[in-house]
């Protein structure tokens, strides 16, 4: 009786782990997916409407690089976001951490909605809008590691890479539900889109916050986590720690993310002003070029997750790599066509075929490099050092390097290439590590 009673409860023990892992899963694509949804309006919006209303300019060129500059600010500050909220995550636990930086985030997007533009308030719209973008930095800053590892700590070793793949998803669903936010409203006149229509997805963009919140208010703490509390492994200044015994693995996760975070930018940001401006294509056209890509992108990365359970993360991210050092070439030529399909097709190959291996095991593979103790910590570091370097940078140095040469693509695919190259280097000098146990 005592057997059948122990193996019953087995079993229901089993079954609530598995409810608390497909929940935790949940949760962390939810909540990402929001965040990410918040931080790509500006992207987008900032070739579109921020250039006019909160940085007026006699020349347009000018206007774009202040819009493209507070765009690039936010990735700046996203290290510091990394530390402090890591610190949290790492100290008392994930789950209060990703609360934070979903509200943070929250926030500040609905503020946005409310800001008046330069004709109504001066010089403090820009001001406000940039101190707002900040906010935002911070908040995203804090949320990567939080939900990757929420969804990679309640993983078992043979479906973790499946697990880490999906809160990956926030980038592609989060850019695909802006894009098609935005393809909305500029669907408007163009005078009530600048006058109001922009606003729209800001402000509706508090309904997801609650429904995130909720979802995540409802989850518990990682079962790696819980247990190195437990066992009293816990860092007592973990950004310390982090560079004093895992400062290789910092420099090599610097190093990879400059091939996931600079490419994607231009393709899904720096793309939408390019085509528009310098090449004549619709706005719609273009948004709907990086619509379908994403869409395309959410189908392949869990895909791509589940194969790096069989055959490890080194195989994906460096074919996702190569493939985008051989595209970037290619992918401008096809821009230059001026075709609706051939933009269509190219953006669907950069974003949806060839980077989506690389994004499917990134978070993954980093998570698996550092120990459970200093774990958000290093993530968040390295990928946001990374992503300030290579990514909030590239719209506005692919801008820059296209009104020095005259208008020629070619030194921005050679700037795509030189991240690759780095990307590559730190690759080489990391080890397998789907195998490896994450305790």
């Amino acid at each position: 009786m005592t057997q059948v009673q122990t193996v019953d409860q087995t079993e229901v023990s089993r079954e609530v782990s598995k409810k608390q892992a497909n929940k935790a899963l949940l949760a962390s694509m939810v909540g990402s997916s929001i965040e990410w949804f918040d931080f790509f309006l500006y992207g987008s919006l900032a070739s579109l409407v921020f250039n006019k209303l909160f940085f007026p300019s006699h020349d347009p060129v000018v206007g774009l690089l202040l819009s493209y500059l507070s765009f690039g600010l936010s990735f700046f500050i996203r290290p510091l976001g990394g530390i402090v909220f890591s610190h949290i995550g790492d100290k008392i636990g994930r789950k209060k951490t990703l609360i934070l930086t979903l509200s943070l985030m929250g926030g500040a997007t609905f503020l946005i909605g409310l800001l008046p533009d330069y004709n109504a308030i001066g010089i403090w719209a820009p001001i406000l809008l940039v101190v707002l973008r900040l906010c935002q930095g911070l908040g995203i800053g804090g949320e990567w590691g939080g939900s990757v590892l929420l969804a990679v700590e309640y993983a078992k070793k043979e479906n973790r890479g499946f697990f880490g793949s999906i809160p990956q998803l926030g980038v592609p669903i989060g850019m695909l539900l802006g894009t098609l936010a935005i393809s909305l409203t500029s669907a408007l006149p163009e005078d009530q889109f600048l006058a109001w229509g922009w606003r729209l997805p800001f402000l509706l963009s508090a309904v997801l916050i609650f429904l995130g919140l909720w979802i995540r208010n409802g989850i518990d703490e990682t079962p790696t986590f819980k247990e190195a509390k437990e066992s009293g492994n816990i860092a007592r200044v973990p950004l310390v720690a982090t560079f004093r015994y895992h400062w290789k693995a910092v420099l090599l996760t610097v190093g990879a993310k400059f091939i996931e975070t600079g490419p994607y930018y231009i393709f899904a940001t720096f793309v939408i002003a390019y085509s528009t401006q310098y090449l004549g294509y619709d706005t719609v056209t273009v948004l709907n070029a990086v619509a379908i890509a994403n869409l395309v992108t959410v189908i392949m990365i869990p895909c791509m997750g589940k194969l790096s359970d069989k055959i490890g993360r080194k195989p994906l991210y460096i074919g996702g790599t190569v493939g985008m050092i051989l595209f970037a070439f290619p992918y401008f030529y096809l821009l230059s066509l001026k075709s609706a399909v051939w933009l269509t097709i190219a953006t669907i190959i950069a974003i949806g075929i060839i980077w989506a291996p690389i994004e499917a095991v990134m978070g993954t593979m980093f998570s698996e490099i550092f120990s459970t103790n200093v774990r958000m910590t290093g993530i968040s570091v390295g990928n946001q050092i990374g992503a300030a370097v290579f990514g909030g940078t590239a719209p506005m140095i692919a801008l820059a390097l296209l009104n020095a040469f005259n208008d020629s693509w070619i030194p921005i695919a050679i700037y795509i290439i030189l991240a690759g190259v780095i990307s590559l280097i730190s690759l080489a000098l990391m080890r397998e590590t789907k195998d490896i146990e994450l305790s």
